[in-house]
């Protein structure tokens, strides 16, 4: 009998500490709306799907701005580029040989180190100064005003040096820099 006396102090104990254990739980708030708990459904369905549609946004802001940034380099790039190709038009710098077509009186302006052979019709040098152009078949010199010899190939060594067609329509073989007026 005893025995059972101290069972059920025992357990009247364990009752009253059980209880007081829930009593004060229950008083610091777990599971109110300031402290809440927070279930593996209400994660699922509700917390990271609005967290994800934040990140979403976001990125997609930014990325836009990236976007526009991108498209505002390449237009001013485009832009040099045209300004550039503008500036050089009529302009050609070959390692080979071009074939270009005169028309009367137009002027074939020559850089250093340009080559130029008449193939068609008839053209005169246009030179300041001498010597004009460097006949590199003969080794001699064209001086201002003086015809081009057909199949010969001459070569400007001086800036200002130019080639004038003379016939309605002259071909000429040209190698390295040059402008068409």
């Amino acid at each position: 009998m005893k025995n059972k006396r101290i069972a059920v102090r025992v357990g009247a104990a364990a009752l009253t500490a059980l209880c007081l254990t829930a009593g004060v739980a229950l008083a610091s708030g777990v599971g109110t709306e300031s402290d809440p708990l927070i279930t593996l459904s209400y994660l699922n369905t509700t917390a990271t799907p609005a967290i994800l549609e934040q990140v979403d946004g976001k990125v997609e802001a930014y990325e836009q701005q990236l976007v526009d940034k991108l498209n505002t380099a390449i237009q001013a790039y485009s832009e040099r580029m045209d300004q550039a190709v503008t500036k050089q038009e009529g302009q050609q710098h070959n390692a080979s040989y071009a074939v270009v077509t005169l028309k009367k009186d137009q002027v074939l302006n020559m850089d250093i180190g340009c080559e130029v052979m008449l193939r068609i019709g008839t053209a005169v040098c246009v030179a300041p100064s001498s010597p004009g152009l460097i006949n590199t078949t003969e080794g001699t010199t064209l001086n201002n005003e003086k015809n081009l010899v057909t199949n010969h190939l001459y070569m400007a060594t001086i800036t200002g040096r130019a080639i004038r067609a003379t016939a309605n329509t002259t071909k000429v073989l040209v190698r390295g820099g040059y402008t068409v007026t």
